[in-house]
């Protein structure tokens, strides 16, 4: 279970003001559904996890200055840009994403010359759990099948994936972020938000 911070906490510790943090609800740089409702002996509380919002603090602070909050908007927002088509080389070039993955993904699919946005957000997604959460190559394309076949059904949902690991059997789940999923305490256990997968890559991409 992710750790929560209470709203009021989440104001000490970062410096931001209550108009601050509802202003850029309102502009949808913090989503509706990160504020979580809580009963207390005071009442309703509002409750965030506690990781993912102070990444998204840190995030507009440091571009705030630079970037419009419409445009920050519009980075941090879950939607694909449809109409993207690029190449294997440009995205080499480019280093979108490293040639191993490049490699990996094209292996999967023979013959594919051009990529969607989506195809990115697979590679992306993968190159993040190999390097930061030790997937294997074997396992980052069961990852990668089991997110293209199902991804359609939870990409408005806020989906994250979710790794676990015991006596060398790997299982994958693809699941809504909100979503509570218990694990045996002695699994090794590694967990991504897609919503994080399309943030980076959409500032890759500029």
């Amino acid at each position: 279970m992710e750790e929560l911070i209470s709203k009021k906490e989440l104001l000490e510790l970062t410096g931001i003001s209550y108009g601050q943090l509802y202003r850029w609800k309102r502009k949808n740089l913090i989503p509706e559904d990160w504020f979580i409702k809580k009963s207390s002996y005071t009442g309703q509380e509002t409750f965030f996890q506690k990781d993912r919002i102070l990444e998204r603090v840190k995030q507009i602070m440091e571009m705030k200055d630079d970037v419009s909050l419409d445009d920050l908007a519009e980075r941090f927002s879950p939607s694909m840009p449809e109409e993207m088509v690029i190449s294997g080389e440009d995205i080499a070039l480019r280093n979108i994403v490293s040639r191993d993955i490049l490699a990996l993904y094209t292996n999967m699919y023979p013959g594919k010359k051009e990529f969607t946005f989506q195809d990115l957000l697979y590679m992306e997604m993968v190159s993040e759990l190999i390097e930061k959460r030790n997937l294997s190559l074997e396992d980052a394309e069961k990852a990668i099948r089991i997110v293209s076949e199902n991804y359609g059904e939870l990409k408005d949902k806020d989906p994250a994936i979710s790794i676990f690991r015991k006596l060398g059997v790997t299982m994958v789940f693809l699941h809504r972020s909100d979503g509570y999923l218990k694990a045996d305490v002695d699994a090794v256990v590694s967990g991504y938000s897609l919503r994080t997968a399309v943030e980076n890559l959409k500032h890759k991409l500029g």
